[in-house]
């Protein structure tokens, strides 16, 4: 059983959504990036997603731009990164780690070597932003050869052919768009996604973590009442720099928004 299959299995025994923290690896330094990732952890943050700077992140809104432009400034690279992982790991051995990165990092590396070393270092997924459904199937593959899940995007404009393919080629969880556009907060969230769900859950695809947007408990819950099984707050999480202890106790605050009532409890179930 994978990480992402044990913790939504605890979670879901324990009548909680998941809650992802995405922060930018080497952001501002190696040092305070590993800090940081602990004071996740600390803050009750059940999966992690982190990402690997890139010079055009078209994904990214301005937020997460700055933090990738402060990383790459403080001459971060990709080895940086995958030593930061390996330490995380060896601190928490049971937390999932997600890259979200692109395909010139890939590219640069080889792809079956990044994938490779990805894993070694201990992560246990890779989202790759800029490739589209019809190009992911080697990325998939090579993802599943060197033991990553492999994870893609779906929004509630995907058509039906892209979430079967989304079903055939993924695991460990869906990224499901909580809105249109790039990363970064919003005062409010506009989720429409009950025909998403059902369709992910009919063809058979890892279960919905919603993000885009997630900046606020409020925010936390309704993502969750909506049928996702998870949410990750980035832009919000980033904005904060260097502050450990306001990143903690953002995360309290948006994990203990988590709780699940029955209602929702029996159709987070279903993707369980």
């Amino acid at each position: 059983m994978s990480r992402y299959e044990e913790m939504f299995l605890r979670l879901h025994q324990r009548a909680e959504g998941a809650f992802g923290g995405f922060l930018m690896l080497g952001d501002p330094d190696v040092a305070t990036s590993a800090a940081l990732l602990d004071a996740l952890v600390e803050g009750g943050a059940d999966m992690m997603e982190v990402g690997i700077a890139f010079s055009d992140p078209v994904a990214d809104g301005p937020v997460i731009q700055a933090a990738a432009e402060r990383a790459l400034g403080a001459g971060v690279r990709v080895d940086d990164c995958f030593g930061l992982i390996a330490q995380f790991r060896a601190k928490h051995p049971a937390v999932p780690v997600g890259i979200l990165t692109y395909a010139n990092l890939l590219a640069a590396r080889g792809r079956e070597r990044f994938m490779t070393d990805a894993a070694a270092a201990g992560a246990d997924s890779i989202l790759v932003a800029d490739v589209p459904s019809l190009e992911a199937e080697p990325y998939a593959a090579a993802a599943r050869a060197a033991g990553l899940d492999y994870v893609m995007i779906a929004a509630p404009n995907t058509p039906e052919p892209v979430i079967r393919r989304i079903a055939e080629l993924s695991s460990g969880y869906t990224y499901c768009v909580a809105r249109a556009g790039v990363t970064g907060t919003r005062d409010r969230l506009a989720l429409d996604h009950d025909q998403l769900f059902g369709l992910l859950r009919e063809a058979g695809a890892p279960p919905p973590v919603l993000g885009f947007g997630i900046s606020t408990p409020d925010q936390v819950g309704e993502a969750l009442a909506s049928g996702a099984a998870g949410v990750i707050a980035g832009s919000a999480l980033v904005r904060l720099g260097a502050d450990a202890d306001g990143l903690r106790e953002l995360v309290l605050a948006m994990k203990a928004a988590t709780a699940l009532p029955g209602s929702q409890e029996e159709q987070h179930g279903r993707f369980a």
